[in-house]
């Protein structure tokens, strides 16, 4: 029998060797899910008979010999921002209970129509305005690595972040505004890929920040978010499918190996206050990284990352404002009072700030890749420390330093495991590429997990 874990990629080619088979390894997730998320709160809702019924005809499927679809049978988990048609989408927000979409999102058409099963919904931070992947209202998910202290999830797809780390589901789909695919990616020890913008359609998820919001793959292994970035981008799943289990195309890629790539590491300024782990993991990266025949040079930014970070909050705010302003100015709602003064901070912000953000952003993308022309890739940690107990967050900070510079600059991004700390929490290499990029970061990350053993390691949860 297959195990719980097991990547999307892997599940298509154990059921189509009849290792496996979809409706009993769809029981044995939510076998799982019954057993642990209770404690682990990642999922708002699961669509059992749904899945069952969609498990059950890709099992029909797989017996007449249809033509293999890329997730044929692999149970998948939405961030509760994605419509679904006939089920509630309530954005992480008790104020939008009842919100029940008459059509799918176009990713979620998209990921359907590959043979995935989407099992349910996952926690998310109101309306996704925040990393740290708290929720007053709703609750917080219980990150998996430590089972005595309620450590930070990151978010805002914590629910998703968590859901894939302890084996809930093989595939979450998360959005990242400003790093909210990559930070709980980062802490719950998983891969995360934050795609171009634009590369995916927007269509039938709540937006927060129009002009920065992507939806991406979020799993255990890289394949799979390279197999999430084909399926959402909208290439023709047979197709998908016959690359990936030929490792050809796209796929190939991942085999290739470092060397000779050109990457960049973060200026030597910006090491400080990252915790000393956290760069020994990254330093450590660097050296594999290296060592396998990359060349690593140290480009000269035109800006810090604290600059890009603030310049991406100027966007967020006014156009989260926009979005969600009404709601969160009533002062009867039932809304996240962490989350109410991020949303009402666009109230004061003017157009000409708003406009001269995004024209400074265009300027700011041409100098970033000017700057870094020759480098395949930007390595920096994703975050700048392990997750924090729940109750030491400052909700006035963000741990986005590192990973809102990927939105504001248009580039695509990974986070992937690169560490431990002492207290055997993960830490995590964020890889930044140029626009439409994808395929190069996953290759990068690949030659990670492969310096990994082929796995990275698992959270404590009984088995």
């Amino acid at each position: 029998m297959s195990d719980v874990f097991d990547s999307a990629g892997d599940l298509l080619r154990a059921f189509l060797a009849g290792r496996a088979r979809p409706r009993e390894h769809l029981e044995l997730l939510l076998e799982r899910i019954g057993r642990l998320d209770h404690r682990l709160h990642a999922l708002v809702a699961v669509y059992a008979d749904e899945a069952r019924g969609a498990a059950d005809a890709a099992e029909t499927a797989l017996r007449r010999g249809y033509p293999s679809l890329p997730m044929i049978g692999a149970p998948f988990a939405l961030k509760d921002l994605v419509d679904v048609a006939g089920h509630e989408t309530r954005g992480g927000s008790a104020a939008l209970a009842g919100r029940i979409p008459e059509r799918n999102a176009a990713i979620t058409d998209r990921l359907l129509t590959a043979g995935g099963v989407l099992i349910g919904k996952t926690h998310t931070v109101e309306v996704a305005m925040g990393g740290w992947g708290t929720n007053r209202r709703l609750g917080t998910p219980w990150n998996p690595w430590d089972p005595d202290v309620h450590r930070a999830p990151g978010g805002s797809s914590s629910g998703s972040g968590v859901a894939v780390a302890a084996g809930l589901v093989p595939f979450a789909i998360g959005t990242d505004t400003g790093g909210s695919i990559r930070l709980p990616a980062a802490w719950n020890g998983i891969v995360g890929l934050k795609l171009t913008e634009r590369s995916a359609p927007l269509a039938g998820i709540i937006p927060l920040a129009h002009t920065l919001d992507t939806p991406g793959p979020m799993a255990r292994s890289v394949e799979d978010c390279l197999l999430g970035l084909e399926i959402l981008r909208g290439r023709e799943p047979r197709l998908t499918a016959a690359d990936l289990l030929a490792g050809s195309g796209a796929f190939a890629l991942l085999r290739r190996g470092v060397a000779g790539l050109v990457l960049g590491a973060m200026p030597e300024a910006e090491r400080d206050g990252v915790d000393p782990e956290v760069l020994e993991a990254y330093d450590a990266s660097l050296e594999l990284l290296g060592a396998h025949g990359a060349i690593i040079r140290s480009p000269a930014l035109p800006q810090a990352f604290e600059a890009y970070k603030e310049r991406a909050g100027v966007i967020m705010a006014a156009e989260a404002y926009f979005h969600h302003g009404r709601l969160f100015e009533d002062p009867d709602a039932p809304v996240d009072e962490d989350v109410r003064p991020r949303i009402l901070a666009g109230r004061s912000l003017t157009a000409q700030a708003y406009i001269d953000a995004l024209q400074g952003r265009r300027a700011d993308q041409a100098a970033f890749l000017d700057a870094t022309e020759g480098c395949a890739a930007l390595l920096t940690p994703t975050v700048a420390g392990a997750a924090p107990p729940v109750d030491a967050i400052d909700q006035t900070s963000t741990p986005a330093r590192f990973t809102r510079a990927g939105n504001y600059l248009g580039l695509c991004g990974a986070s992937v495991p690169n560490g431990m700390t002492g207290d055997r929490l993960p830490t995590a290499l964020q890889i930044l590429g140029r626009p439409r990029a994808e395929p190069t970061v996953l290759r990068i990350a690949a030659e990670l997990q492969r310096a990994a053993g082929g796995a990275f390691p698992r959270p404590p949860l009984p088995a």
